[in-house]
This record gives C-alpha cells, structure tokens and sequence, in this order.
C-alpha cells in the first residue's frame, strides 16, 4: 500500500513472534522448517502476487537479501555460524527476468564457483534497476562528491 501512495523505497525487517530471528545458531533446521520459512514464503508469494495482480511488479524492485551466509558445517548445536563467504540473494519485479537463476556454489555452500558477484555487485544491480547511473554522487556535509555505488550490475538479470 505504501508503494501505490508514491513511497519510492520501503524497507522491511524480518520479525515473527514465534521466532523472530534467522541467526540460527543453534535448531537451525527446525527453526526453518517450522516456524521462519513457512511464514516468509508465504508473505513473500502474497507480495509478489499482490504486486503482479495490481499492474506493480514491473515498476516495483523486491530485493530479499541478508547481510551473510551461514557457514556449511553444522555446530554442536545444530545449527550454522556467520559465513561471509557464500550466500545468496533475491531480487523480482522491476525488470528482472522472472524465474532466472545466477550463480553456483560448490557443493557444500562454502564458496562461490559460478558467476561469482560481490556485496557492491548486487547493490549495483539494485540501483541499475532503479535507474540511477553508475557516475551518480552523493555530496557529503563538506560538499565533496561521493559515487553512490560502485560494483558491476547483473546485466543478465535484466530481460
């Protein structure tokens, strides 16, 4: 709804009561199984449906990321620690190809092996899909020009 009244960027933060965080350091797998996937899948669908149905999600940019991966090994208690080295992210609607996959890890999730992209890549594709050019600047309190992002766009994400 905040879309539709002209909110150019609207941010959300994961919060459920029942479990409310997804640093799963420990009942990792029951804790995504039970209680944070279930719920996030489903106001995830209902976004993007509500998005699609109403004419939106070609001018609306989804952006779904965290700021980490977990690491591939299991602790002792059963769950997965802060892993920078590999994760993923999600981006739909605003001239995102819809359904295209981009990237590979190796087996085991431990590291990038397909199509590898940094933090500054990623942020790159989102403000290419906004439509603010790579040259755009930022002026700081002393008046000095600031690039506002740098990284390569995903252009193969784009259709």
């Amino acid at each position: 709804r905040l879309v539709e009244h002209g909110v150019p960027f609207v941010s959300v933060n994961w919060h459920n009561d029942a479990n409310p965080f997804w640093d799963t350091h420990g009942d990792n797998f029951n804790k995504l199984q039970n209680s944070l996937v279930p719920a996030a899948d489903r106001a995830l669908a209902a976004l993007l449906r509500d998005l699609h149905e109403r004419g939106m999600l070609e001018d609306t940019l989804v952006a779904w990321i965290g700021e980490f991966g977990r690491s591939p090994q299991i602790n002792g208690s059963a769950g997965r620690e802060h892993y920078p080295g590999c994760y993923s992210g999600l981006l739909a609607g605003g001239g995102v190809a819809g359904g295209a996959v981009y990237g590979a890890s190796d087996r085991i999730g431990a590291k990038p092996v397909e199509g590898v992209v940094s933090p500054h890549d990623y942020t790159a594709t989102m403000m290419h899909a906004l439509g603010i050019p790579p040259h755009a600047t930022l002026k700081d309190r002393s008046d000095r020009p600031h690039r506002m992002y740098g990284g390569r766009p995903i252009a193969e994400l784009f259709t």
